[in-house]
């Protein structure tokens, strides 16, 4: 069983970047936040923002690095030592270029992809073996184009596609607490069935019946 003790969100500082699409690790632990009605703390010996969540009477540790995204093994290291965290024990989100917009899916180990961040926090930690939440936001074409690409905010059409299952991730906080992770994946990763979209008559008496929703609904996103 894996124990998820700490749940990074990567991003670079700063309101310029804010909504852009490298920052989608930080809307990520945002919305925890948010939700949990948690208050970020600056840590400098960390060089970053945490929080502290509970969910189902297991506690997190929320960080987001106040560094550079290509310095942000500098603050994850800093604090894995202080609270003697193994990196097994932690979750990475972040944005991913090879998903397509509309497309969260969850992961251990493998490569980095190029990641700037994933890369200096493999290079700082000498080990790949940690949890990685991958926040889909589609390529530009090309490999010259990236840097601007990730540093600009999605278009309409694609944040309409990132949204739902962006928001329906957060819901994965209670099976991190359980350590369920390959449920977590299994539940994640398996399209949830559409809602209904009108009411269906009762076969008998002709009245009406609203069908239950089949996704509880969740909190709005504010990116």
């Amino acid at each position: 069983m894996d124990e998820i003790r700490l749940i990074v969100g990567l991003g670079n500082p700063g309101k310029e970047y804010e909504k852009t699409r490298h920052n989608a690790g930080f809307w990520w632990v945002d919305a925890i936040a948010e939700r949990k009605r948690a208050s970020w703390k600056r840590e400098t010996k960390f060089s970053g923002y945490t929080a502290r969540v509970a969910e189902e009477g297991h506690d997190f540790l929320l960080l987001k690095p106040s560094t550079y995204m290509n310095e942000s093994g500098r603050s994850v290291a800093a604090l894995l030592h202080f609270f003697r965290i193994e990196p097994a024990q932690m979750l990475v989100v972040h944005d991913e270029l090879d998903l397509p917009p509309g497309t969260v899916k969850l992961k251990k180990g493998g490569g980095t992809g190029g990641h700037n961040g994933l890369t200096d926090i493999v290079e700082a930690l000498d080990t790949k073996d940690f949890w990685r939440l991958r926040v889909g936001i589609g390529h530009p074409g090309h490999k010259d184009l990236v840097a601007d690409y990730v540093l600009n905010k999605a278009r309409r059409a694609e944040q309409d596609a990132i949204d739902p299952p962006f928001e329906r991730s957060l819901d994965l906080l209670p099976w991190l607490a359980r350590g369920k992770m390959t449920d977590a994946m299994t539940w994640l990763h398996t399209k949830p069935a559409p809602a209904p979209d009108d009411v269906t008559p009762v076969e008998t008496g002709g009245q009406p019946k609203a069908e239950p929703p089949l996704v509880a609904p969740t909190t709005k996103v504010k990116k």
